[in-house]
Parts: C-alpha cells; sequence; structure tokens
C-alpha cells in the first residue's frame, strides 16, 4: 500500500510537476496556481512508496449553478507503479478530506473509451456519469490525447450519498446490449451496431475497445469510428435519462452499464 500525504508547500507541490511531465509531455501546471488552490479550498494528494513520490491527485474548488464542489482535475501514478490500487487509494483519501472542508460532491472528466479510468471511477468507486462534453478540450498535442476529439465524460461522485456510502450498486442481469464488438481482418476490434428500438429498458450495456492507445496506435482512423459512434450513443443514453455506473471489462472488451439515474440513491 502507498503512503497517501497532502501536500501543502511550495516545496511539496514541486514534487508532482515530474509526473505531470512524464504522463502528458507538457509544461506543468505553475507552482504558483497549485499553491494558490490548495490555500483556498483545493486538495493536493501526494502517493509515496519507499519515500519516493509515485502519483498524486489534485482538484480545487468549483461552482456551478449554485452549486459548490470540488473539481477533480488530475489524477496521475508513474507507469510501473499502476494496477497496485494507488489511485483508488488516492480517491477515498481525497473523498475523506473534501468531507472535511465541507464538500459534498467531487466532479472530474475523463475520455470514456480509456478504461482503466472507467473501471475506477464508476466500478470501484461509484461514481456516475450522465453528462457526455463533445471536445472538451479542443486539440490535444500530449502523448495520451493527441489525434483524436478531446470527448468526455464528467462524473459526478455524491460523497455522501448512500449510492457511494453503500457502494451496492446491484447491475441488473437482463440489460439490453446496444452494440456488439466485432473482428476486422487485422484483428482488431470493430464496432457492431445491436438492434434496439425506443430507450425505455431498465439498463442497457455500450461495449467499447478495452486497450484504446493501443487501437489508436495500429489504426487512428479506427479509433476515431469508435469515438464519433460511441459518442452517438452515449449522448443518447444521457438524454433519455441513464447515467453510466458500471464498467465491466472482459478480456479484450468491457461494457459499461446504464440505468436510469432516477434509480440511483444520490441523496
Amino acid at each position: 500500500m502507498a503512503v497517501i500525504k497532502e501536500l501543502k508547500t511550495m516545496g511539496e507541490l514541486a514534487m508532482v510537476q515530474d509526473i505531470e511531465q512524464q504522463i502528458w509531455e507538457q509544461v506543468p501546471v505553475p507552482l504558483h496556481q497549485t499553491y494558490t488552490a490548495v490555500k483556498n479550498g483545493g486538495i493536493m494528494l501526494g502517493a509515496f512508496e519507499e519515500g519516493d513520490i509515485v502519483g498524486f491527485g489534485y482538484g480545487f474548488a468549483g461552482f456551478k449553478d449554485g452549486k459548490t464542489f470540488l473539481c477533480s482535475h488530475m489524477l496521475a501514478i508513474r507507469p510501473a507503479h499502476r494496477s497496485r490500487k494507488i489511485g483508488e487509494q488516492l480517491k477515498w483519501r481525497q473523498r475523506e478530506i473534501a468531507l472535511e472542508k465541507g464538500y459534498d460532491l467531487i466532479r472530474w472528466t475523463f475520455d470514456p473509451l480509456e478504461t482503466r479510468n472507467a473501471y475506477l471511477n464508476l466500478t470501484k468507486l461509484n461514481g456516475i456519469c450522465n453528462t457526455y462534453i463533445e471536445n472538451c478540450y479542443g486539440e490535444m498535442k500530449d502523448g495520451i490525447n493527441k489525434g483524436l476529439p478531446s470527448d468526455r465524460f464528467e462524473v459526478d461522485w455524491h460523497l455522501d450519498s448512500a449510492h457511494v456510502r453503500e457502494r451496492d450498486m446491484r447491475i441488473p442481469g437482463d440489460a439490453v446490449p446496444l452494440n456488439a464488438v466485432g473482428e476486422n481482418g487485422s484483428g482488431l476490434p470493430v464496432y457492431t451496431e445491436g438492434e434496439v428500438g425506443d430507450l425505455d429498458a431498465p439498463a442497457y450495456t455500450l461495449a467499447v475497445p478495452k486497450e484504446f492507445q493501443q487501437l489508436k496506435a495500429d489504426d487512428p482512423g479506427l479509433a476515431l469510428d469508435w469515438r464519433m459512434k460511441t459518442r452517438e450513443k452515449f449522448g443518447s443514453l444521457f438524454t433519455a435519462g441513464y447515467s453510466a455506473v458500471h464498467l465491466q471489462p472482459y478480456e479484450f472488451h468491457a461494457e459499461y452499464v446504464f440505468v436510469k439515474t432516477g434509480d440511483l440513491r444520490l441523496e
């Protein structure tokens, strides 16, 4: 288990900049900005193993439509330290501190085709999503995002709700599949449309490739096809009143599960 520490001084905050450069291949957030943020309702957490910083989580105060929340802007783990539940540790500690500061909601965005992030955000943390933002950040040049529209899910983490506290999301066994994952002549995943009428079932699933970065490298055009076809389906589901609540991984693909937002215990 990593040791999670809250970072508050300029010297402590500087420790995360090398990770930012490693992960996103871009100039890190200026220290004067992160320092000001943590002094005014923001939270910066560092994850340490054997005394070395291996990951961080950064959020600042947000306000929208009369609601105050913590905007969780960045979460990064060094590649050699992934798959050790460090991201999950960072998020649960972030929740604890946010509740202490008086927040009851944390929001952040992620690429819905990045299944590692989706599994953490929905399946492990019980976040939900019913907002899709097309090309959220415009054209991005970093190593992870370049080459495709920067579409994003906006996650709502209702910190003190029964949905999050009890973590007992029951996945309907009769969810209707909206698509399937086929295979082209090169062995790459292709989107296969399902036969679905009006969106009025209790639950739906939508399948996505499991290793999207590899797909982008192998066939950028096919990756773009996945982006545009899933964009349409996600938007339709959210417009119809559904929320993404779970991601189920399989060997080569993963499936999102959507239920009616009104059926969730978000009070």
